[in-house]
């Protein structure tokens, strides 16, 4: 899951009650973008610093906005008086999810070249090969993630057989994601304290002393770039993984791959996984 401002989560109907609460705290508040006459909700985001990228006629009479909070996209709709906001799920009397489609037909698509130059430059634990590695793949990832988990556990023979996984850390699912990812970043042996973090997934955890955002505020900043990356890419979920084929072309996929897709996401032989947990994903 992810934070504010993106399809289908609680956390988009979050956001309209933060416009309109930013509609009461502005009052009315008027700047050069009035002129486009948007709904009040709308407007009282845009004065809280949203930016609308695009509207657009929707089913049934509504018209759909694209919106943009440091470069992560979402869509709300407006009724045709404007005085109502709908956000969250739309569904077609057929069953289709229009915010996909939506998404798919409206929102900018990413420019995966220089986003892959800055994923090289993100706050990432290297694990695996780590010198003169067959191939390099990037994995965004929540330490409350089961199936970032299964992910990682997916992957352990293809390291074991020449692969460097770059796992992202992200702060996408409860309170506790973020100090578990400032404990494996502050560590001085980063792969090391992610490996244990993994290792103890879904076993209690006790937080240690020093490691919230307000005590290691860089660390936390660097895990929330980490996740507007993620949304930039348009992956809208954990896990995220990245990588490039044999060609140099950027590939996505967005949730636990199955295990027979791993050879070509990894550009290395199919490696025997005998792990029960995964069977689910063969």
């Amino acid at each position: 899951m992810m934070k504010a401002l993106r399809l289908n989560l609680p956390d988009v109907k979050k956001f309209a009650m933060t416009s309109i609460a930013c509609v009461a705290l502005f009052g009315s508040a008027v700047d050069a973008l009035a002129a486009n006459d948007y709904p009040k909700a709308i407007q009282g985001a845009v004065n809280a610093g949203v930016k609308v990228v695009k509207q657009f006629p929707a089913a049934s009479g509504l018209t759909g906005w694209v919106l943009s909070d440091h470069g992560q996209y979402s869509i709300i709709y407006s009724t045709a008086d404007k005085k109502t906001i709908i956000a969250g799920a739309l569904i077609g009397e057929s069953g289709e999810n229009l915010n996909e489609i939506y998404a798919g037909k409206h929102f900018p698509k990413p420019d995966l070249t220089s986003l892959y130059q800055e994923l090289e430059k993100s706050a990432y634990v290297a694990e695996g090969a780590l010198t003169n590695p067959k191939n390099i793949i990037y994995v965004f990832v929540d330490a409350n993630c089961p199936y970032c988990h299964y992910t990682w556990k997916a992957l352990q023979p293809y390291e074991k057989a020449g692969l460097q996984v770059r796992w992202i850390l992200v702060d996408t699912l409860g309170p506790t994601s973020m100090p578990k990812a400032i404990e494996v970043l502050a560590a001085q042996d980063k792969t090391a304290a992610f490996r244990k973090m993994e290792e103890n997934h879904g076993k209690q955890w006790s937080a240690v002393k020093g490691m919230t955002a307000q005590e290691k505020p860089a660390i936390a900043q660097r895990i929330a770039q980490n996740g507007e990356l993620m949304g930039r890419f348009g992956l809208r979920g954990t896990p995220g993984l990245v990588w490039k084929d044999k060609q140099g072309k950027i590939n996505m996929k967005g949730g636990m791959p199955r295990l027979n897709e791993i050879p070509l996401i990894t550009g290395l032989p199919e490696q025997k996984i005998d792990d029960p947990a995964l069977n689910k994903f063969r």
